[in-house]
């Protein structure tokens, strides 16, 4: 007896459950088919009598449970609302959640999509626009046969909506009184580093807190950034994107003249000492008449520290092993063409290559005239070096500038060239033409050197295949003579000494230079096109068979007048045209200690007063140009005489 109560009870639970079940998955079936329209569920258009009555029925208790809902709900917003009245303005509900809740987020570390309120009322009010229902309106009643009386209540909650929307936006009007402004700390502020929150590693929305400097996500009241200004109290934030600011958490955006300095900071604009010229948004850009005066600058700028510093000679931060990147970029700022080029965002707006935008602000922030501080950090652009060459180049590893050089041209070119012309402003600056002459051995000869056979006939001697084509350059590569075995008589090494004019033999046309790679072979080079600007590269680094070993030979320049024609044959120019072969020396990179340990320095010329500047990382001096003669040459850039 007592287990088959003990199973009749089970069964009964089991039935109950059942049955609960089934009534909640109804309701669910049956609140999607009323949001839906969807009356075939109901059996309106059923045949059979009994089974329309049946599901009739259920239509209008699921009614009167939805009109109960409402009803309750409509008695929690009067009791909020007498409750505002009772406290001054404060409902019990948010006086409550602000006790629950102090920081408003339930996890801090996950990232937190905000927007702008701008941004929500525009998805909103394209929501209201479409007609469709509203996510908070779709527990309403429901009229069952006809639906007109559900447009009507849409629309009505619609038009409730888009007044309430009026209202919000009239609750944060900008100002221009806000009372934290005197709490702006401009010593604290870097716009070097990457846009990320820094709590939740985020790269959308993202605000700088002008008080303490730090990065913040969001302006929504669950926000990372309105979190920290409860907290720190800090209240004056800038958008990193829109370079607006705006006061939290009151939410209302500050119109202020005073910022404008934060904001030319933020995103570079035309110098002080530059004619300004003002568009219509209000912002000051650099001009292309204004551009041209950049190398007729004398001014000096001052820092926030009082240091003084040189628009486009301040120093490059060095975040770990990376003087490699900062002595390429100090050479190419020198080009002239291409530092005009990247000052005016509206030559490469079309490009929407990561490396090529960072390229671009870290060019303007280098001429800035008005930074807060004498150097500048190559953060951001390091980052997208390391994104675009997959970690081939990355910060903490040490590399050569030469290679770097060579694929930071090549992509710059890759991202910039248009789809009709292979062209852009890298082949309009370096691009050369060379003329190579091949000589490619009979493969009876190459066979028998490989099985070791030195004896070759008089007749398979002659017999050389000769190919002669032409291709494109951005640098020529220099072979330096290799040092001396012996000491001299102090029992010290001799150093020795190359004038430039005898490695630049190389592309004369006739000296012969024994290839091994791919196959071996017998080249000839000689110069048929001459770059705009000249970039060569001593090869001083070799690896054997067991380490990289580096030739210390000197090699004997001009800095200025660098007359080409006198040791290279070069092509007649056109009727119309005279030839160009003079360069001047404008920057000079060098190497300076061991193949493993050392580091690199640059020499960059000032066009202004024509001085030298000697430049390692954030350390910028002036120098003699018979110091830049004397020095290990690694990587030179001439620019052609006009």
């Amino acid at each position: 007896m007592k287990t088959t109560r003990h199973s009749k009870l089970q069964k009964v639970q089991k039935r109950r459950v059942f049955l609960s079940r089934l009534g909640k998955t109804l309701f669910k079936q049956q609140q999607a088919a009323v949001q839906s329209r969807n009356w075939k569920y109901f059996g309106f258009f059923s045949r059979s009598p009994d089974q329309r009555c049946f599901r009739a029925s259920n239509l209008l208790i699921f009614i009167m449970k939805l009109r109960e809902e409402k009803i309750v709900k409509n008695k929690r917003v009067e009791e909020d609302n007498m409750g505002t009245e009772e406290s001054g303005g404060v409902s019990k509900r948010q006086r409550l959640d602000e006790q629950s809740s102090a920081s408003g987020i339930e996890n801090p570390l996950v990232p937190y999509n905000d927007v702008d309120d701008e941004e929500e009322d525009f998805e909103r009010g394209k929501t209201a626009n479409g007609g469709g229902r509203v996510e908070e309106n779709r527990g309403q009643v429901v009229a069952a046969e006809n639906g007109e009386e559900d447009e009507e209540e849409e629309e009505e909650d619609l038009y409730g909506e888009e007044n309430s929307l009026e209202k919000r936006k009239s609750q944060f009007e900008p100002r221009e009184d806000c009372p934290y402004l005197d709490t702006v700390n401009r010593q604290v502020l870097d716009f070097d580093f990457e846009k990320f929150c820094s709590v939740s590693l985020s790269n959308l929305n993202v605000y700088a807190c002008l008080v303490c400097g730090k990065y913040y996500q969001g302006r929504g009241k669950k926000s990372h950034a309105y979190t920290h200004s409860l907290e720190a109290g800090h209240h004056v934030y800038v958008n990193l994107r829109t370079e607006k600011v705006y006061c939290l958490p009151d939410g209302y955006e500050i119109i202020d003249p005073s910022l404008d300095d934060i904001r030319h900071v933020l995103n570079p604009r035309v110098p002080d000492h530059i004619v300004e010229m003002v568009t219509g948004d209000g912002y000051l850009w650099f001009t292309r008449d204004q551009v041209k005066q950049l190398d007729k600058n004398r001014q000096w700028s001052r820092a926030l520290d009082g240091s003084d510093y040189l628009p486009g000679m301040v120093g490059l931060n060095n975040i770990k092993e990376t003087d490699f990147v900062n002595v390429t970029i100090q050479s190419l700022m020198r080009v002239t063409p291409l530092r005009n080029f990247f000052l005016i965002p509206e030559n490469y707006q079309h490009c929407k290559s990561p490396l090529v935008q960072r390229y671009g602000e870290l060019t303007r922030k280098i001429w800035h005239a008005r930074n807060f501080k004498g150097q500048v950090s190559p953060h951001e652009f390091l980052q997208a070096v390391m994104k675009a060459s997959k970690k081939r180049f990355r910060i903490g590893q040490q590399s050569d500038p030469v290679e770097f050089m060579a694929w930071l041209l090549n992509t710059l070119h890759t991202n910039l060239r248009t789809s009709k012309k292979n062209n852009s402003i890298i082949y309009e600056c370096f691009q050369g033409e060379l003329e190579v002459v091949k000589e490619i051995p009979n493969k009876a000869i190459t066979e028998k050197k490989e099985n070791g056979d030195g004896q070759i006939d008089g007749r398979a001697g002659h017999d050389i295949f000769t190919e002669t084509s032409r291709m494109p350059f951005l640098m020529l590569g220099l072979d330096l003579p290799p040092p001396p075995l012996f000491k001299d008589v102090m029992e010290k090494n001799i150093i020795p000494q190359v004038p430039l004019f005898n490695i630049l033999k190389k592309f004369d046309g006739e000296t012969v230079t024994e290839v091994v790679r791919p196959r071996v072979a017998r080249m000839k080079y000689r110069v048929t096109k001459l770059p705009q600007y000249l970039i060569l590269h001593m090869q001083r680094f070799k690896r054997n068979n067991f380490f990289i070993e580096k030739n210390p030979t000197l090699v004997n320049f001009p800095v200025k007048n660098l007359e080409l024609k006198d040791f290279i044959p070069l092509p007649m120019p056109k009727e119309n045209e005279r030839l160009r072969s003079k360069y001047d020396l404008i920057a000079d990179i060098v190497h300076d200690g061991k193949p493993n340990e050392g580091f690199y320095r640059v020499f960059v010329q000032r066009k202004s007063e024509e001085l030298w500047y000697e430049m390692q990382d954030l350390h910028v001096s002036e120098t003699l140009p018979q110091m830049v003669a004397l020095s290990e040459a690694y990587l030179q850039i001439y620019e052609q005489q006009q």
